[in-house]
């Protein structure tokens, strides 16, 4: 899934110091360890390349324990590629979920598009479930 939009409020906040900050939702946090304790394979493929945006995606997959996390991709096809190829599954079983049009891609070769229902339009016209 992609993180920013789709795991945060889509949004990113700077302090006076020029620290970076995002902000994540617990229950997406419960949700996510359900789904992972379930046996099901999680990644996060992220198009976030700043230094600190990076970390924060980091930060976020080691505290739910998500093996796969994609950082600073622009060609996030290629990511889920990736991830389908090192989890043994087909693409047709993967489930992404995106927001913005740098997720189209992805969600054209998932077996499952999915978007949150403040998306894009063009995503959500791809989307085959709204949340």
């Amino acid at each position: 899934m992609d993180v920013d939009g789709v795991l945060t409020d889509g949004h990113f906040y700077w302090d006076a110091a020029g620290t970076e900050w995002k902000r994540f939702n617990v229950q997406d946090a419960t949700g996510i360890a359900f789904a992972r304790d379930a046996g099901v394979s999680i990644a996060l493929i992220s198009g976030e390349s700043s230094p600190c945006g990076m970390a924060l995606v980091q930060r976020y997959a080691n505290k739910l324990k998500i093996e796969h996390a994609y950082k600073g991709c622009h060609d996030k096809a290629a990511a889920l590629r990736d991830f389908a190829a090192r989890s043994r599954v087909p693409l047709a079983h993967i489930c992404y979920i995106g927001d913005d049009a740098i997720d189209l891609a992805a969600m054209a070769i998932a077996g499952l598009p999915v978007a949150p229902a403040n998306a894009h339009s063009s995503v959500l016209a791809q989307a085959r479930f709204v949340t």
